[in-house]
């Protein structure tokens, strides 16, 4: 497996439109998706009450095009190839290809030595793809690269190690709850029997008093 089934669905995915069930209250931009469940794009209300312990990676607008952070995406993607910007200080790549500029028919005769291999957009350095999307027609092309972590075997094995550490987390926490109600809630026999050692030992130290003859017999 070169591509993640994940990634095509983000790709086509409409982003940045109203959500339907918090039409009336701010933050309500469908701007975040679910590797999990693969469906639409939703809004931050959404992942709370919806997507609570799911991948959940949010996508972020430049020039009215959609990018996401390097930091987020390249947790579950190889994005070597790929050209990254720093954008208000983030670094970022650009989900899908954009519109050439009006200035690219003459680009080659100006000498630039970068273009993407898919829609022949200029870089800035020497990447191969403009976006995530012009790697994928790549992938799909020559099948010289791959978006599959080469410290991952599978998805299924990230994914399955993503929810043994949520499990985790929560059975810790249970068994720390747990433990501070029996300590609150202590039963009265418990309580007796951690004292009758100390009661034991305190008597074994006793002096014994002191010894009284028999009285004569007459």
């Amino acid at each position: 497996m070169k591509v993640q089934p994940w990634l095509e669905s983000l790709l086509s995915t409409a982003f940045f439109t109203i959500c339907s069930r918090h039409r009336d209250t701010p933050r309500n931009e469908c701007n975040m998706y679910c590797l999990d469940c693969m469906n639409d794009a939703f809004c931050f209300y959404c992942r709370s009450s919806r997507h609570k312990d799911h991948f959940v990676i949010q996508i972020r607008r430049s020039s009215y095009h959609d990018v996401v952070r390097v930091a987020e995406i390249q947790k579950v993607l190889d994005i070597s190839g790929v050209q990254t910007y720093v954008i208000n200080s983030a670094r970022v790549l650009f989900l899908n290809a954009r519109p050439q500029p009006k200035t690219s028919s003459s680009s080659s005769s100006k000498g630039i030595s970068h273009l993407c291999e898919i829609c022949s957009r200029s870089l800035l350095d020497p990447f191969r793809f403009c976006s995530l999307g012009c790697k994928l027609v790549g992938i799909r092309k020559k099948g010289d690269m791959s978006f599959v972590l080469s410290n991952m075997n599978n998805e299924e094995e990230v994914m399955i190690q993503r929810r043994e550490g949520i499990m985790a987390r929560r059975l810790a926490s249970k068994e720390e709850e747990e433990e501070e109600e029996e300590l609150r809630e202590g039963s009265p026999q418990e309580m007796y029997r951690s004292g009758t050692p100390t009661t034991a030992h305190s008597n074994s130290r006793r002096r014994k008093g002191i010894p009284h003859r028999a009285p004569f017999g007459s």
